[in-house]
Order: structure tokens, then C-alpha cells, then sequence
């Protein structure tokens, strides 16, 4: 059973002729326990995406399904929503109040959307403490005393504190080092297998997702141009942009290097598309129909959805 469900999911900033469409007409699947990375270059609508499923910015239009229930644009902020889905942000140096101490940051949740007595507050915030590796010695500590990693790690504690059952992960392991990321993805798999929480992933880091995701969506300018499973994504790519996406990936192995496929042309205003496919400047394989309808997902076989008149043309003469 599906846990996240968004169909024909939209977000428009502004109105008139200056307004900008940063999420145009998702559908997405999200199953307990499960990770969905969400990829795609800067601007392509993954961050306002997210923003909107966990209740920080409203849809414009569409549809929302959490856990079997239709939930209303004005329902996102209900503190029972609130705190089954939470939210790790990119900077934990920014999204973690410099005034306060963990204890207070771990603390504040768990009043505001729970009915935890007072008297377990703590026992709670040592355990959440503990299981993301750092321990109730940070309790008193301010995030100007913390490393970026220690930081980090109280961001996850803060979002797991109310035992969430979705966690939308924003890019967050991309200001670490190396060293500190490698520990943060194997933190946040350990704490899935002990809580069957689900996340979704938000990254333009396609290492980082090969690693920790079940299924990939990549989008382009609002729409999900790509959807299958983390493995046939990365080794069977069927979309242009996505293959130009995951070409740019070092690759260690020299036999398993990809030639890098360099993506024309400049990003069409978002607030001015073209009609049919958005992808068409900037597409080796764009013909006429392309310029004239409009797209839709196909499946390609099992799973594989793909945006792509030249894709479904291949697959119809297969």
C-alpha cells in the first residue's frame, strides 16, 4: 500500500504573465519504507515539490494522498500531518536556531505536536540523540559548538523525534566532506531498516542516490520526464536529458565510463514554454510531432515510465 500518492500534483508562483509553473502535473508514488530519489539540474521544481508535500508551501492544484486519506491544501498544517511528515534541509547551519541549545531544538517538536508527557521529553530526545550517533552529552550544546556533520545529524534527530513516517530529505548531505557524507547516507539507511520510515530525496548528487535509493524520478522544469527503479535508471536510461544527466557522473571504472553527453542550449523561461515537449531546444532526438503535442509518461515496461515521443515511437517499433 502506497504511503505518499501525488496525482497531476502542481505549483505556480505568481499570476498573469509572470507567472512561474516550478511543479507542472506530477504523479508519484511513495511506499513505506521505501526511498524515491527526486534528481534533476537547479530550478527543475524538486525543492518546491517537497516543500509542498511536507505542508510548507500550498499546492495550486492537484492532489494529495497520505496513508489512504485525501488531504485538502489546507490540511497540510494540521499538527497530526506535521508530524508524521517532516523535513531535513540542505544548510543545518541555517535551519537550526543558533539561540538554542539540542535539547531545546529536540524538545520544541515534541510539545508543539505531540502529546508526550513532560516527564519523558527527555528519555526521548537521549534516545533520538543515540540513534543517530552522537549521544545525550550533546544535549546541552548550541550548533555553533557542533561540526557540519554534528549538525546535520541533530537535523535528523529533530526530524525523527515525532517518529514521522515520510521524511523529505533536501540535498542533505551536499555541504559535508566526503568522509562525513559517507557516514550521514549510512545513518539515515540504518535508521529506515529500524523504522520502515519512508524518504524522499532531493539531490543533484546522483552518487548519493545510486547508493541510498529505491526508485528514481528525474525532472525537468516541473514534470517528471523519467520514472523506473535505481538500477534500471542508472544502467538503462531511456530519456535524453537523463542520460545527459548521469553521463556528467565520475566513473572509477574505465570500462564503465559513459561519453559525456553535453546538453545544448539554455534552460526555455519557465514562465514562457514552448509548446509541446519543454525539452525540445535542447533535444538531439526532437522531431516535428514534438513541437506540435504534448507529452505524456509511457511505460516502457515494468515500472519505467518515460516522457518521450522518440522513446515510444522506439517502443512501438520494437
Amino acid at each position: 500500500m502506497s504511503l505518499l500518492q501525488l496525482t497531476d500534483l502542481e505549483k505556480v508562483y505568481g499570476s498573469g504573465a509572470g507567472a512561474v509553473p516550478a511543479v507542472r502535473g506530477v504523479d508519484l508514488l511513495l511506499r513505506r519504507g521505501e526511498t524515491v530519489g527526486l534528481v534533476g539540474e537547479s530550478g527543475c521544481g524538486k525543492t518546491s515539490l517537497g516543500r509542498v508535500v511536507v505542508g510548507l508551501q500550498e499546492a495550486t492544484g492537484g492532489e494529495i494522498v497520505f496513508d489512504g486519506e485525501e488531504i485538502g491544501h489546507g490540511q497540510l498544517s494540521r499538527p497530526e500531518y506535521r508530524r508524521r511528515v517532516q523535513m531535513v534541509f540542505q544548510h543545518p547551519d541555517q535551519s537550526l536556531n543558533p539561540r538554542m541549545r539540542v535539547e531545546q531544538m529536540l524538545a520544541e517538536p515534541l510539545r508543539l505536536l505531540t502529546d508526550v508527557p513532560q516527564k519523558e521529553i527527555r528519555a526521548r530526545i537521549e534516545r533520538v540523540l543515540t540513534l543517530v550517533g552522537l549521544g545525550p552529552g550533546y544535549m546541552k550544546r548550541r550548533s555553533r559548538e557542533l561540526s557540519g556533520g554534528q549538525q546535520q545529524r541533530v537535523a535528523i534527530a529533530r526530524a525523527l523525534i515525532c517518529e514521522p513516517d515520510l521524511v523529505v530529505l533536501d540535498e542533505p548531505t551536499s555541504s559535508l566532506d566526503q568522509s562525513v557524507r559517507a557516514r550521514i547516507i549510512a545513518l539515515l539507511r540504518d535508521i529506515q531498516q529500524e523504522r520502515q520510515v519512508a524518504y524522499l530525496l532531493i539531490s543533484h548528487d546522483l552518487s548519493t542516490v545510486r547508493k541510498i535509493a529505491d526508485r528514481v524520478a528525474v525532472m525537468y522544469l516541473g514534470r517528471v520526464v523519467e520514472l523506473a527503479d535505481t538500477e534500471t535508471i542508472f544502467e538503462s536510461p531511456q530519456h535524453p536529458y537523463t542520460r545527459a544527466l548521469l553521463s556528467a557522473v565520475p566513473q572509477m571504472d574505465p570500462h564503465r565510463r559513459r561519453e559525456r553527453v553535453v546538453i545544448p542550449g539554455e534552460t526555455p523561461n519557465p514562465s514562457d514554454l514552448p509548446t509541446g515537449c519543454s525539452f525540445q531546444d535542447r533535444c538531439p532526438l526532437v522531431h516535428e510531432r514534438c513541437t506540435k503535442e504534448a507529452v505524456y509518461p509511457i511505460a516502457v515496461s515494468d515500472g519505467h515510465l518515460v516522457e518521450c515521443f522518440a522513446v515510444e515511437e522506439r517502443a512501438e517499433g520494437a
